[in-house]
């Protein structure tokens, strides 16, 4: 197993001097090629990958999730009055552990499991098949624990394709409302709490550096569910905001998981870095855009696992949220035997 090395990260005032230009707030997805390009990126990365056959198989979902991001119906929205309360309130406008889901989330969960049950490994078609028939309380249920961040419960074979069907629904919400309200000014800005999606108030998946004009290295928070990005000035720490006690740590990724000790030059021009926070004991992954023109935030997370279990040896927690990577102790029963969060 590779070992991780620490690099200094710039002052703000350092990545102000090197940043030029306005820099957009938002960028929004894509429904042409946001999950196209991200198909692609992992079918790239799953080659000589000791998890390729899993990344695969999750390239084989986030297909379906293009699919079926086309086919989308028209769904409930919130009215220019809904959006300015929550713009007024500085809350997000669809946020996730309050809208109420449209059943076609539901059945945008059965048509990928019921494609993936088709060409998945024989030990997955089973459950699959059955997560194609899914009821509407089982659904609605793991959608529960998943969007308020739940492990009692969860359904771990289940999740991801659950999960990705969420982002699908809500990825389409964003896109849905962002065409409504064309011309009358962006319905997403600013709200209170920097640290989670402006739209859906979920938390990234992990953050990536973006260069638009003369805007160079801008790093961006990613949506784990509806894939917006935000901006956030790097030198901050994604989790508790602070800008002292900050540091990167990378693979050796040119040498595999199984090469030597990365120095810090070879981790300093790494694609996928840990930015961990020695103040709150967090870290969020970064991937960088300049360095690869196609790095996927949702993708190369799950690809660089291995720095999740490094990082997680000195004690951080991880602050992002991939649905296609999950894992953790289940949290314990409260005393009358609920769940956490439910009362």
């Amino acid at each position: 197993m590779s070992n991780s090395a620490t690099v200094r990260v710039m002052s703000p005032e350092e990545i102000a001097a090197r940043g030029g230009g306005d820099t957009p707030f938002l960028r929004w997805p894509e429904r042409a090629t946001l999950f196209a390009e991200r198909e692609m990126r992992l079918r790239q990365l799953a080659g000589g990958h000791s998890l390729g056959d899993y990344l695969r198989f999750m390239a084989e979902l986030t297909h379906e999730q293009h699919q079926a991001l086309q086919a989308m119906p028209a769904v409930a929205l919130p009215d220019a009055a809904g959006v300015d309360r929550a713009a007024r309130a500085g809350l997000p406008p669809l946020p996730a552990t309050d809208w109420p889901r449209d059943p076609s989330w539901r059945a945008v969960a059965h048509r990928l499991a019921a494609a993936l049950a088709e060409r998945a490994p024989e030990a997955a078609r089973s459950a699959l098949r059955e997560l194609a028939g899914a009821d509407e309380v089982f659904l609605e249920r793991q959608a529960d624990l998943l969007l308020n961040g739940l492990a009692t419960g969860l359904d771990l074979g289940a999740a991801p394709v659950v999960g990705a069907a969420l982002q699908v629904y809500w990825t389409h919400l964003l896109l849905a409302v962002q065409g409504l309200h064309q011309g009358q000014g962006a319905p997403v800005g600013r709200i209170e709490d920097a640290t989670v999606c402006p739209c859906c108030g979920s938390r990234p998946a992990a953050s990536v550096t973006r260069t638009a004009g003369e805007s160079l290295g801008q790093r961006y928070l990613h949506c784990s569910l509806c894939n917006l990005e935000w901006h956030m000035v790097r030198g901050q720490c994604p989790h508790c905001l602070g800008a002292k006690g900050l540091s990167y740590q990378s693979l050796d990724l040119a040498e595999g998981e199984g090469g030597e000790e990365a120095s810090a030059s070879r981790a300093a021009s790494a694609k996928v870095q840990a930015e961990t926070c020695e103040d709150c004991g967090h870290y969020l992954k970064i991937v960088h855009s300049d360095r690869d023109p196609f790095v996927d935030p949702v993708a190369d997370d799950l690809a660089s696992l291995t720095l999740d279990l490094l990082v997680a040896e000195t004690g951080k927690e991880r602050h992002g949220v991939n649905f296609m990577l999950l894992f953790g102790e289940p949290e314990p029963l409260l005393e009358d035997g609920s769940p956490p969060g439910s009362r």
